[in-house]
């Protein structure tokens, strides 16, 4: 039997776990392809389809994410007691199946019933991946695979926007459903042949046999009010992401004149490239800084939010379009920076069988308000102001997200006043 030498199969190990933390994030490109191209295809579906403002906030928001966020946590429950692999696998076949059927649909009911579906398959997409890349990666570094993984959100924006207003505008907003949604049901099966279930809890050593219920882990998380604030804090970050992001192509159509294929391009390098900078940025420095205070994880969503505020005002009320897409790709960095660090913050407070469970719970609370809320109440702001403002109606509606959003920045300083004694009860 030939023995492989420590450092060598160190290598080995090392080179596999980011292989597999690159196919997860392929995964997770694709989740955020398939629910972004609904938003840069809106007012041509809103035109054919004859829709207004708070029905395109329903479509793009509640109706996904109802169903997302409710089959997020009985899934998340199966992830921490089976294989996480094939959860993910057949996750990524079901959402990219009800992606290309959403290319079929006749009515605005049948496109909320398709978008459910696409809901309930990307339910079963983050959770076990976060528990799985916990277990391939050790403390120390989480945050930044953590990071890299979350980046696939910007980079499903980029090639959703850019891809699918280029599509949409030659081939119709039908064919482009198709063509974003088939290549997901192959690259499912690369998911099954590439990448092995890991060890649960390899790197906290003595937890990887317990299987906890989820009385326990909502137990555990009661005494957790780091997690609480964090999961509200990414909320309302995300209440004004999803709601001003989902209306931005709308936005720019109607107050700037842009074409579909022009806003897909411009705002999908503008979220795509600057979101995927900000996500990745966000990680890596709150490793490299938390390293010496833990604190740092929640200090950077802070810096972020409070920096953004600024540069996002702006890009609302600017009417010089090129100026906006300027100001608006150092604020997408900005108010990006807070994802990464709050998953592994919020996957360090738990134990190894609690995590898949505490990420459904994170994503249950961000995704209701932030996917959920966002966008509808956006939308019902926008065709309220429509007699007061005209059609600036839309751009204040964006200005009171923005606003209302603020609080997210103060829920991540109430994070920072309890993180250290709630990480020290998870060490004790």
């Amino acid at each position: 039997m030939t023995v492989v030498p420590k450092a060598d199969q160190d290598a080995k190990d090392h080179r596999y776990r980011w292989l597999v933390l690159v196919v997860l994030t392929i995964v997770y490109t694709f989740n955020f392809i398939d629910r972004q191209i609904l938003v840069i295809l809106q007012e041509p579906i809103k035109a054919e389809l004859g829709l207004s403002d708070a029905q395109l906030g329903v479509l793009t928001g509640f109706s996904f994410a109802l169903i997302y966020v409710c089959a997020g946590i009985p899934i998340a429950w199966l992830a921490d007691r089976s294989n996480r692999r094939n959860i993910i696998a057949g996750s990524l076949a079901l959402w990219s199946g009800m992606t290309a059927l959403s290319g079929m649909v006749g009515s605005y009911s049948q496109l909320v019933l398709a978008r459910l579906g696409v809901g309930l398959g990307e339910a079963g997409g983050s959770p076990p991946a976060h528990s799985m890349i916990s277990d391939y990666f050790p403390p120390e570094q989480r945050g930044t695979a953590l990071s890299f993984y979350t980046a696939g959100i910007y980079l499903g924006i980029l090639f959703g926007f850019a891809g699918g207003g280029y599509i949409a505008e030659t081939y119709g907003w039908r064919n482009a459903f198709f063509i974003v949604g088939i290549p997901g049901l192959f690259f499912a099966l690369i998911v099954l042949l590439l990448v092995r279930e890991p060890l649960r809890g390899r790197w906290d050593l003595g937890q990887n046999a317990k299987k906890s219920s989820l009385n326990e882990t909502m137990t555990t998380l009661k005494q957790r009010q780091a997690f609480w604030w964090i999961a509200f804090g990414c909320a309302m970050t995300s209440f004004v992401a999803y709601g001003n992001g989902n209306f931005y192509p709308s936005y720019l159509m109607r107050s700037h004149g842009f074409s579909v294929a022009e806003v897909g391009f411009a705002l999908g390098l503008v979220s795509g490239v600057a979101g995927a900078i900000g996500t990745f940025m966000g990680g890596l420095l709150a490793d490299r800084w938390g390293r010496k205070d833990k604190r740092w994880y929640v200090w950077i969503p802070i810096i972020g939010n409070c920096l953004a505020i600024v540069p996002m005002t702006y890009a609302i009320l600017s009417e010089n379009a090129t100026l906006l897409l300027l100001v608006l790709f150092p604020a997408n960095i900005l108010n990006s920076l807070y994802l990464g660090p709050s998953i592994a913050m919020c996957q360090s407070l738990v134990s190894p069988s609690m995590r898949a469970m505490a990420s459904a719970i994170l994503f249950f609370i961000l995704n209701m308000i932030g996917l959920g809320l966002g966008p509808v109440v956006v939308g019902l702001l926008s065709d309220s102001f429509a007699t007061v403002f005209g059609d600036n109606n839309l751009r204040y509606a964006m200005l009171c997200a923005l606003v209302l959003g603020l609080s997210g920045t103060a829920c991540f300083v109430m994070a920072a006043r309890s993180l250290l004694t709630d990480l020290n009860k998870q060490v004790a």
